[in-house]
């Protein structure tokens, strides 16, 4: 009987094939011990990883948008990191997206048979009126998933800029960058929500944060894009303040109130010891980045 090839991610893990025998702190140990190649996996993507910063910077410097798409744990993975954005970023409503297969159902109920479908992610696509300066983000451990598939394909069509991760090999890249996680077979065949799953989660972190930081989105390494819409939101912006101008909470407090609670406004006011209006202008002036101004 011919063999069939399986991708990398379906195949049988040697180390845990009695995983059902073993004690519970054995598990664990082997959970853990695989979960060590998933930081290998990711460094060992790095130079792929920070085309793709440069790629969602290029584009999203020019107005366009950053798109994460995938089925089941992938697509809920792009859902949760575009939904991270705006909080700590300040990023405005739109900027950052993420599209599941099966729709926003399938963020809490599996549905596997939603990934088959490759007219529901043109469709997803087209309703976004996806554009050249517009950069989507493929994910799929398996790299073959036609919802994924076809969704970059339709982007690639279109001139917007294309990105694949995945956690198997890629012999031939046809999008802008490919990003292959390789982190070997699951403890348990075929669970993808498992090592795949958290090297993936690594990655968008990844890119969201450093596209946001080269965007001037952050002051060193301070979340001066911070949206304080919660006490704890609003200490924090208030700490942010009084830690780079070195004044005290009350004058912290004064800032922020006079800059209707934005944190860049408030330490080029408290800097340069000017009113709400002059220090928009200056931040205006200089593309939004503190850098230079204070």
């Amino acid at each position: 009987m011919e063999k069939t090839q399986l991708p990398i991610t379906e195949e049988l893990n040697p180390r845990s094939k009695d995983l059902d025998t073993l004690s519970t702190g054995d598990i664990v140990k082997v959970m853990l011990e695989e979960d060590k190649n998933v930081v290998k996996a990711v460094s060992r993507e790095k130079e792929n990883i920070a085309r793709a910063v440069e790629l969602i910077v290029e584009r999203l410097s020019k107005g366009g948008r950053l798109i994460f798409i995938g089925a089941g744990t992938s697509g809920r993975l792009g859902v949760m990191e575009a939904a991270e954005c705006p909080p700590t970023f300040g990023t405005p409503s739109g900027k950052v997206c993420g599209i599941i297969a099966g729709g926003k159902k399938a963020l809490w109920r599996s549905i596997e048979g939603a990934e088959d479908s490759k007219s529901e992610a043109k469709k997803a696509l087209k309703k976004l009126n996806l554009g050249r300066n517009d950069v989507v983000v493929g994910i799929a451990a398996s790299s073959t998933t036609p919802f994924v598939q076809a969704g970059l394909s339709y982007a690639s069509k279109l001139g917007s800029a294309t990105v694949l991760i995945t956690s198997n090999p890629v012999s031939c890249c046809v999008y802008d960058v490919c990003i292959s996680l390789v982190v070997g077979p699951e403890v348990i065949a075929g669970s993808t929500r498992m090592k795949a799953g958290t090297a993936t989660k690594m990655v968008l972190n990844i890119l969201t944060t450093a596209s946001m930081v080269k965007l001037g989105k952050t002051y060193g390494n301070f979340m001066v894009e911070v949206q304080p819409n919660s006490k704890k939101l609003r200490n924090r912006a208030k700490k942010i303040v009084m830690q780079i101008l070195g004044v005290d909470s009350k004058k912290a407090a004064r800032l922020l109130r006079d800059s209707g609670w934005n944190v860049k406004i408030a330490l080029v006011m408290g800097k340069r010891n000017v009113g709400y209006k002059e220090a928009k202008r200056l931040l205006a002036k200089n593309n939004g980045f503190l850098r230079g101004l204070i």
